[in-house]
């Protein structure tokens, strides 16, 4: 992983990032827009944390922290790019990001059908809570 750099985006990079989760991202949300994308990181500028290689996105994790939670979203790496520890360290930088801040455990929002992220975060760590749900309610 050599070549990566690993930094917080910025507004300039909303697009950016909403093309890069089409491609190396699972499923979508009603907040991916460049509109969604720039209000989390103005309210938030450290949550995103985006892997470049020679200038190019490669990698992302939402690291959000609400003063309660520590949430995880969106970790993604582009699928020529797997297998080179990239995921790895952008939960590092976001495991890092929340022990300064005072969090005490990151929670992932992983699809249920993606076999691949359970297998990632599992190796990272992280296990399964089965006796909890997410209950939602679109607000637009």
């Amino acid at each position: 992983m050599t070549d990566v750099k690993l930094r917080t985006a910025v507004s300039d990079d909303a697009e950016a990032v909403l093309a890069f989760w089409k491609e190396a991202a699972e499923g979508t949300s009603i907040t991916d827009d460049a509109d969604g994308v720039t209000r989390l990181i103005t309210r938030d500028p450290e949550a995103l944390i985006l892997a470049e290689s020679d200038g190019a996105l490669v990698g992302s994790v939402i690291a959000g922290y609400d003063g309660w939670r520590c949430s995880l979203y969106r970790l993604a790496v582009l699928p020529s790019h797997r297998r080179r520890g990239i995921s790895t360290a952008l939960l590092d930088a976001a495991e890092k990001r929340f022990a300064a801040i005072g969090g005490r455990r990151g929670d992932a929002m992983v699809l249920e059908a993606n076999e691949r992220a359970h297998r990632a975060w599992a190796s990272a760590g992280y296990r399964r809570e089965d006796h909890w749900r997410r209950w939602v309610k679109p607000f637009a």
